[in-house]
């Protein structure tokens, strides 16, 4: 496999996504819970559902990376959940609004210019 081919292959490319339920009972909590939010927004992830994020990640080194921030921001209280999933498994996720299912957007492929 060529270097080029490598870097754009399925099994290569990692999905990180966060799953969180933090308390927001008190104004402290809230607080707590918009900053984790926030840290995930600033290092690049997305809202795929209230309180799951997903990130795009070209390698799995740089979804450690990732994943070392979100370690290093977790709030004293909560639950959080990190899964780590290669580009090939996170394409065959169903994605459903009530009983329809709804079809996944076409991501293009990165590519890089020299």
């Amino acid at each position: 496999m060529s270097i080029s081919t490598d870097r754009l292959n399925a099994y290569r490319i990692m999905w990180t996504l966060v799953m969180y339920d933090l308390p927001t009972e008190t104004k402290k909590e809230r607080k707590t819970a918009a900053k984790f939010r926030k840290e995930l927004l600033n290092d690049g992830f997305s809202m795929f559902q209230f309180s799951m994020y997903v990130r795009h990640s070209s390698s799995s080194e740089n979804a450690e990376v990732h994943c070392k921030r979100v370690k290093k921001n977790l709030p004293e209280h909560g639950k959080i959940g990190i899964l780590q999933i290669t580009d090939k498994q996170f394409g065959q996720i169903e994605i459903f609004f009530g009983r329809k299912p709804v079809e996944l957007p076409n991501v293009p492929q990165q590519l890089e210019l020299f």
